[in-house]
C-alpha cells in the first residue's frame, strides 16, 4: 500500500514516496505506489543517475556524516533546470535559465549541490564557471557550508568571496571555479563595474531570487542638491558578467506582478508547493495562534502603514548603511514592545506555554523573535528570572543551559550583551548545538539569526514579537516546518498581531497550499475538543472520571474496565483512530488553555490506545518513536505513577510463554473475569502460533486460520457469546498444541507431514491410498525435492519444471489418482516453495 525510498542512513521518517514515474506528471491516484516508484527510480538510466550524481555524502572532521539521495523533486527539477540553462547559455540563447520554486523546508540547497554537480558534468557548458549569489551574509554562509560539506559532490573546492576585491579576483578566470558571495559585493565605480569575463559559459545562481534588488531597475536619488541616477547590485552584476546565464532558486511563489524576476531569470520551470511538500510528508503543516489578549498595541492607520514600510524595508535584505537610518526612525516603536511591563507579561505566557508545548511534543525547541538585540536581552533576563534553571550560570558559556540569546554584536555594545556576543566560530558552535535534538539547549532568542536558511528539525514553535511581512515572515515560519520524528506540525505564536501580514504574505499561494498554513487555532482547539468527546464516549457507562483521584490499584481496575468496555462493543479500531487524532490535535493546541483543561482526558485516551495496539493487535512490533511517545504521554501528568500496563496481568493473567499454549494458561483464562481481553489474548496468541506454523506447512495451518477466522467471526456477529468462544478457542488452542505432535505420532519429520497433509489434502486420495502409502510417498517428495532445488531455484523455470515432472512420477508410480494429480502437484510445489528456503545448495 505504500512504498518509500530513502538512503542507509537516513531515518524512517526522511523515506518519501517517489510520485512520478517519467517526471512529467504525477501518479498519485490509479497506480500502486509500488509501481509508480519501480518504475520511476528503478529505471535502469534513472538507478545510474541516481546513484551516481544525485547522491551526496555529508562530511563532518573527515568521517562520513550522513548519505543522501535526491527526493522524485529534486531529481526532476535538476534535469529541467539543467535542460532550460543549456538551451540559455547556447549559442542565440537568452540567458535566463529559469526559476526554480521549491517551498522552504523541501531541500533546496541539496537540490542547488545536485545541480551544480550537473553543470560541472554538462560537455555542452565546457567546465563553466559557477557564481553562487545570495543578498545576506548569513545565508552566504549557510549555502557554502552546505557545499563545503558535501564536497565530493561536486568538482573542486569551493571558495567564498568575502569581499569586493576577492569577487573580483576569483572571477578572473579563464575556465571553470564555484564562487560563493552575495550581491552587495558586486559595487561599481561610479556607476560602473569593470568587466571580469565576457565567457557565455558562466552561470550565476540566485538564492531567493524574489528579491527586488536582483531586478535591472536604476533609480534617481538626492544627495544635498544632486540629483543622481544609481544603478542597482543586479545591473553591476551584468556589467561584470555581461554574457552569463541566469536561473533563481526561491521558496516563495514569485508575484505575478514581478516583472523584474522574470526580466532577469526568465519563467517558472519547476515547482514544488508547499501542499505537495506536506503530502510527501517532506515538510510539516504550519499553524498559527495569536496570544494577543493583554499585549495588542493599538496603533492608528497611519503608524501602521508606516512600520509596515519600516518592517518590509528592515527584514527584506536592506544594506547596512540603510538599515541603520530605519533603525532610528524605529526607536519609539521599539521603546513601546520593549517596556519593562510588557516584557514581564510576554515572558510569563512563554514560559507557560513552552512549558505546556514541550510536554505535549515531548520534547523539541522554540524560537523567540525579538524587535531588538536590547528586547532580546531584555526577555532572556526576565525568563531568567521566572526560571532560572533554564540558565547556566555563566550566559557566555555556550555549553550550559537550556535558553540562550543568538545576536551579533562588538566591545562597544552595552555591557548587558557582551555575555550574548559571540565570535563566528563559537555562533557556529551554538548553532551546532541547537540543531542536536538532544544538546538540552531548546529555547533561543534571536532578532535576525537563523530566520533564513537554518534548519533545525526538532523546532516545533516559533514565537514572534517582531513586526515581519512578505518573503521575510514566510521565511521565518518556515524554521518550524521540518519533519522530525512523530512531530504533527509547526505553531506559530504571534505577539504583536501580524496575522494580517501573514493573510498578505500568503495570498500569493494556491488556494491548497494556503490551506497548509493554518490561521485559526479554534480549528484545532475544536478537533481536540470533538475527538475526545467521541473516544470517551466509547467508554459507555465506565466511571473514568474516577480514574484521576484514584490510587494505582483502583486506577488500573478502571483502566480495565474501560478496556472491556471498548472491546465488548468492537470498537477497537474506532478508538485507536480517535486517540491518534486527538493525540495529534493536542500537540497543536499545547498551551492553549482549552487544551489544558482536558491534558488530563488526553492523555487517559492515549494510554488506553497504547494498551489495545500492544496487546490485541496481530501485527508486528511498532515504531520506537510511537511507542516513545505514547511512553511520554503515559508518564506525563501522573497518569500513571507506579509504571506501564501489562494487559495481560490486568486482565487476571499471568504472562504467559507465547509459544507454549499450556493447560494452566488456558485455565486461567477460562476464570478471567474480563472475558473480552481474554478473547482478543486468546487471538493474539493463536495468530501468532498459526503463523509459526505455516512456515512449516501451508495445508495445516490454513485450516486452523479457517476455524479461528470462523470462531471470531461469529464472535463479533454476536452468534456467540464471549464466555462460549472462550471455549471454542481454548479448543482450537489445545488443537495447536497437539499439531505439534502430530508428526512423532505418525513417525514423520515435521518437513514429512507437510507434504503428507498436502497429498492427503484430497478427500478422495485418502479413502483410495493406505496410510502407509501415502507416508512412503511423503518421505519421497521430501528427498527429491531436497536434492532438486538451487540457490535461485524459485527464479528459474526450468529448475521448477524439472521438480514438476519428478513429482509427477512420482506420485503416477505410486498410484495417486490421475485426475488430483494437477493439484497434487500445484499444492507440493508451493509447499516446497515455504518449507525449502533452508534446502538450496
Amino acid at each position: 500500500m505504500e512504498a518509500r525510498i530513502g538512503s542507509l542512513t537516513a531515518g524512517l521518517d526522511r523515506f518519501q514516496p517517489w510520485r512520478t514515474i517519467d517526471g512529467e506528471k504525477h501518479d498519485d491516484f490509479g497506480r500502486a505506489e509500488l509501481e509508480v516508484l519501480i518504475k520511476g527510480a528503478f529505471d535502469p538510466a534513472r538507478l545510474l543517475d541516481l546513484a551516481f550524481d544525485y547522491t551526496a555524502f555529508e562530511m563532518a572532521d573527515g568521517v562520513v556524516k550522513s548519505k543522501k539521495l535526491a527526493g522524485y523533486h529534486q531529481f526532476h527539477a535538476v534535469r529541467r533546470a539543467l535542460a532550460s540553462t543549456v538551451k540559455a547559455a547556447g549559442e542565440g540563447g537568452h540567458r535566463k535559465g529559469g526559476v526554480v520554486w521549491h517551498t522552504q523546508g523541501s531541500g533546496k540547497s541539496l537540490t542547488m549541490l545536485f545541480y551544480v554537480r550537473q553543470l560541472q558534468l554538462a560537455k555542452k557548458l565546457k567546465n563553466p564557471t559557477i557564481v553562487v549569489v545570495t543578498d545576506r551574509n548569513d545565508l552566504d554562509d549557510q549555502l557554502f557550508k552546505t557545499f563545503a560539506a558535501h564536497g565530493s559532490a561536486i568538482r573542486g573546492e569551493p571558495r567564498n568571496a568575502e569581499t569586493v576585491a576577492a569577487v573580483r579576483e576569483l572571477l578572473k578566470v579563464d575556465i571553470g571555479g564555484l564562487v560563493f558571495t552575495t550581491i552587495q559585493r558586486f559595487r561599481g565605480d561610479e556607476g560602473e563595474h569593470p568587466l571580469l569575463t565576457d565567457r557565455s559559459n558562466v552561470i550565476v545562481i540566485a538564492d531567493e531570487a524574489h528579491r527586488s534588488q536582483y531586478g535591472l531597475n536604476r533609480r534617481f536619488v538626492t544627495r544635498g542638491d544632486e540629483v543622481r541616477e544609481e544603478v542597482g547590485f543586479a545591473e553591476y552584476l551584468r556589467q561584470a558578467l555581461p554574457n552569463a546565464t541566469f536561473i533563481g532558486f526561491t521558496g516563495t511563489p514569485i508575484d505575478e506582478k514581478d516583472r523584474s524576476t522574470a526580466a532577469v531569470f526568465g519563467h517558472v520551470i519547476d515547482t514544488y508547493d508547499m501542499t505537495q511538500s506536506v503530502i510527501d510528508k517532506a515538510t510539516v503543516p504550519i499553524h498559527y495562534s495569536a496570544r494577543l489578549a493583554k499585549l495588542r498595541l493599538r496603533l492608528d492607520a497611519e503608524q501602521r502603514e508606516e512600520l509596515d514600510a519600516l518592517a518590509e524595508e528592515l527584514t527584506e535584505g536592506s544594506d547596512v548603511r540603510a538599515a541603520e537610518q530605519l533603525k532610528a526612525k524605529f526607536s519609539r516603536f521599539e521603546e513601546i514592545v520593549g517596556s519593562p511591563e510588557r516584557i514581564a507579561t510576554v515572558a510569563a505566557d512563554i514560559v507557560a506555554h513552552f512549558e505546556e508545548r514541550k510536554v505535549a511534543m515531548g520534547g523539541g525547541k522554540g524560537m523567540i523573535v525579538a524587535i531588538s538585540r536590547q528586547v532580546a536581552v531584555a526577555l532572556y533576563d526576565e525568563i531568567a528570572r521566572l526560571r532560572p534553571e533554564w540558565v547556566g550560570a555563566d550566559p557566555s558559556d555556550d555549553n550550559d543551559g537550556m535558553m540562550k540569546v543568538v545576536i551579533t554584536g562588538n566591545n562597544s555594545d552595552p555591557q548587558a550583551m557582551q555575555p550574548h556576543i559571540r565570535t563566528k566560530s563559537r555562533l557556529e558552535e551554538v548553532a551546532d548545538r541547537f540543531k542536536n535534538p538532544s544538546s538540552g539547549f531548546d529555547l533561543v532568542i534571536v532578532r535576525d539569526m537563523w530566520l533564513t536558511g537554518f534548519d533545525a528539525p526538532s523546532l516545533h514553535t516559533l514565537y514572534i514579537d517582531k513586526p515581519m511581512r512578505g518573503h521575510g515572515l514566510m521565511q521565518a515560519i518556515a524554521r518550524v516546518n521540518r519533519v522530525f520524528g512523530a512531530k504533527p506540525g509547526g505553531l506559530i505564536v504571534d505577539y504583536l498581531g501580524i496575522g494580517a501580514e501573514l493573510r498578505a504574505a500568503l495570498a500569493q499561494y494556491s488556494a491548497r497550499d494556503q490551506e497548509q498554513v493554518s490561521l485559526n487555532m479554534d480549528e484545532a482547539v475544536r478537533q481536540l475538543l470533538s475527538k475526545v468527546e467521541s473516544a470517551l464516549a466509547l467508554l459507555g457507562n465506565v466511571n473514568w472520571k474516577a480514574f484521576f483521584g484514584s490510587d494505582p490499584a483502583a486506577r488500573l481496575t478502571i483502566l480495565k474496565q474501560c478496556l472491556e468496555e471498548i472491546l465488548s462493543g468492537d470498537r477497537r479500531s474506532e478508538f485507536i483512530d480517535l486517540a491518534t487524532q486527538a493525540e495529534a490535535a493536542f500537540a497543536i493546541a499545547a498551551g492553549d488553555e482549552r487544551a489544558s483543561a482536558i491534558r488530563q482526558e488526553v492523555a487517559l485516551i492515549v494510554a488506553l490506545r497504547a494498551n489495545l495496539i500492544k496487546y490485541t493487535s496481530g501485527r508486528g512490533g511498532r515504531g520506537k518513536q510511537a511507542i516513545e511517545q505514547e511512553i511520554r504521554q503515559l508518564m506525563s501528568q501522573a497518569v500513571m505513577s507506579d509504571g506501564i500496563l501489562d494487559v495481560f496481568k490486568d486482565a487476571g493473567l499471568e504472562q504467559p510463554d507465547l509459544a507454549i499454549l499450556s493447560d494452566d494458561f488456558l485455565l486461567e483464562v477460562r476464570q478471567t473475569k474480563q472475558p473480552n481481553l481474554a478473547v482478543e489474548t486468546l487471538r493474539r496468541l493463536l495468530q501468532g502460533n498459526i503463523k509459526a506454523r505455516e512456515r512449516m506447512n501451508i495445508v495445516e495451518a490454513r485450516k486452523l486460520s479457517e476455524r479461528l477466522d470462523d470462531v471470531l467471526t461469529r464472535y463479533h456477529n454476536r452468534a456467540v457469546d464471549s464466555l462460549q468462544v472462550i471455549d471454542e478457542l481454548i479448543s482450537l488452542a489445545r488443537d495447536v498444541s497437539a499439531s505439534a505432535k502430530r508428526g512423532e505420532e505418525l513417525g514423520m519429520a515435521p518437513e514429512e507431514l507437510a507434504f503428507y497433509d498436502a497429498l492427503a489434502e484430497n478427500g478422495s486420495a485418502r479413502e483410495l491410498m493406505e496410510r502407509e502409502t501415502l507416508r512412503t510417498l511423503a518421505q519421497l517428495l521430501v528427498k527429491t525435492i531436497r536434492s532438486t532445488v538451487t540457490v535461485d531455484w524459485t527464479q528459474k523455470e526450468s529448475v521448477r519444471a524439472k521438480m514438476r515432472i519428478e513429482v509427477r512420477k512420482l506420485l503416477a508410480r505410486y498410484g495417486y489418482p490421475p485426475d488430483l494429480q494437477k493439484a497434487a502437484v500445484d499444492l507440493v510445489l508451493e509447499q516446497a516453495n515455504t518449507i525449502a528456503v533452508d534446502w538450496a545448495l
